[in-house]
């Protein structure tokens, strides 16, 4: 069999070479505004463009607080990790990402998002930011836990384990529950000591500095969300159309307000 000469054979190396893909490189996580993190790298968030705070109604007291937080870890001051929990649709997926949006209209490259969907790999982002220049905020939204284990897991990363976490980096974790586990009475009655069942659901959500509550809408508030949202599309307010969908749907929510929104400018031939 003949051998290539070792030219050839560096110009077939360097074709292939060509044609395989190229490795994925993380984002520059100072360039923008919100990114995603799968696992490896940072991808910029495509279409970041979260609502005017002053849209999201009946919740002031929770956005002073984050806001205020959010602008202590931005100006490099000491700042809590958050837990947002309370009834599903409430808006707090949504004044996360307004607020964040607010702090970085008055402190501009100063502040990003990191929207997160893993939590083994938390310690390989943490590394990542170790040495940036800027504050982040890592995002985990809808969190809940199925077994113990995984939220002593969390608890870990949050108090650091052996390995300390960023000062410049926090979590803001959205829930429908405040204690994150669920809690069955069952495994009181089995327990050795029952309190420290109650105990071990409780440590989780302890860990967090700043814990925001959201509610369930009373008829004015719901009506007040819609209201905001007609004006700002300029499309008409018809408050007993907009209870009636919300009577149909078995509930009152920021979301719902939104999906009535969407529902009325398609009727209208609108979009949004």
């Amino acid at each position: 069999m003949t051998e290539l000469p070792t030219a050839a054979l560096e110009r077939i190396a360097a074709a292939l070479e060509r044609l395989a893909p190229q490795a994925p490189v993380s984002a520059d996580p100072l360039a923008h505004p919100a990114y995603l993190w799968r696992g490896e790298m940072l991808q910029p968030a495509r279409g970041f463009a979260p609502l005017p705070l002053a849209m999201l109604q009946g919740l002031d007291r929770q956005r002073e607080a984050l806001v205020t937080n959010l602008e202590r870890l931005a100006d490099g001051h000491a700042a809590q990790d958050v837990l947002l929990w309370g009834a599903r649709g409430t808006g707090k997926s949504a004044l996360v990402k307004a607020s964040v949006a607010a702090v970085q209209a008055t402190r501009p490259g100063r502040l990003a998002l990191v929207s997160v969907d893993t939590l083994d790999s938390l310690p390989a982002l943490f590394a990542m930011l170790e040495g940036v220049d800027r504050a982040f905020v890592l995002f985990i939204d809808d969190l809940g836990f199925d077994e113990a284990g995984e939220a002593r897991r969390l608890r870990s990363l949050l108090d650091g384990g052996a390995e300390a976490r960023p000062a410049h980096v926090r979590l803001l974790v959205t829930a429908n529950r405040r204690h994150l586990l669920p809690r069955d009475l069952s495994e009181q009655d089995s327990a050795i000591n029952p309190r420290d069942v109650v105990d071990d659901q409780l440590a989780l959500a302890d860990r967090f500095g700043l814990s925001l509550g959201f509610h369930a809408l009373d008829q004015d508030g719901y009506l007040a969300i819609v209201r905001a949202y007609t004006d700002r599309h300029d499309l008409p307010f018809d408050g007993a159309e907009a209870v009636n969908w919300a009577t149909r749907r078995g509930s009152r929510s920021g979301r719902v307000a939104w999906q009535y929104i969407v529902d009325l400018a398609g009727r209208l031939g609108r979009a949004l």
